[in-house]
């Protein structure tokens, strides 16, 4: 279904079973999961966080001035990129790394131009540093880079199958929505994105698919159209 598609992995996604840092296995699992996608020939753009390393909110919570947290957040997500960028190439996928923050020895500068070519010639592009600047998260990130690259739709993989009334971890009750429009989940009060990332996708028209990345092939099924996780559109 989908041409170009921008995955966005949380970065306690790739804690796995630990309580911090990467989780090899896991890391390995994800890449293993990228590159069964990549050969039906699908442009993949990728964006991580890099909350299981650090988080500039909690540091702010804590004391730390928030500007210089949220910098360090930045670097975070620039391990776990170049973590993912080793799994991938040691299955033989060539990728870029790019960052919005200048670091020329792992990484190249973003530009637009140069990002979209790469994808276009199939290679798999890793967007570090979330957006550059404190204060956006890297959902932000993922919703801005989306819409620069023309993707498709974003992909937000995560531990759950999809987007809940509430969080289905805590509340057996639960109810699990299939198809939302983006009013309704704000209306709703739903935990999908953060309010700049979600307004981004709603104001650029780019659907938003939250799904279990961690159940074996459900990546390639969601870009294939299968009816898995929420769907979110205008």
């Amino acid at each position: 279904m989908y041409k170009r598609i921008l995955l966005k992995l949380s970065g306690e996604a790739l804690m796995g079973e630990k309580q911090f840092g990467i989780d090899n296995s896991r890391l390995d699992a994800y890449a293993a999961e990228i590159k069964d996608l990549h050969d039906t020939n699908v442009e993949i753009a990728i964006v991580i966080g890099g909350g299981n390393i650090f988080r500039g909110v909690q540091a702010a919570d804590g004391g730390m001035d928030r500007t210089q947290g949220d910098y360090m957040g930045m670097l975070a997500t620039m391990i776990n990129s170049m973590a993912l960028q080793a799994s991938l190439e040691k299955l033989g996928l060539y990728t870029r790394l790019v960052s919005a923050i200048e670091m020329k020895e792992i990484a190249e500068p973003y530009i637009k131009r140069r990002a979209v070519r790469h994808l276009e010639k199939g290679r798999i592009v890793i967007f570090g540093a979330g957006t550059g600047n404190p204060y956006f998260t890297t959902d932000s990130a993922a919703a801005l880079r989306a819409i620069e690259m023309d993707a498709d739709v974003i992909l937000k993989g995560t531990r759950v199958d999809g987007i809940y009334s509430a969080d289905p971890e805590k509340d057996p009750n639960a109810v699990k929505f299939e198809n939302l429009t983006f009013d309704e989940a704000y209306n709703k009060g739903l935990n999908v994105m953060d309010m700049t990332a979600f307004t981004l996708c709603k104001e650029n028209d780019v659907p938003i698919i939250v799904f279990d990345m961690n159940t074996s092939g459900n990546l390639k099924k969601v870009v294939e159209g299968e009816k898995i996780g929420t769907l979110v559109t205008v």
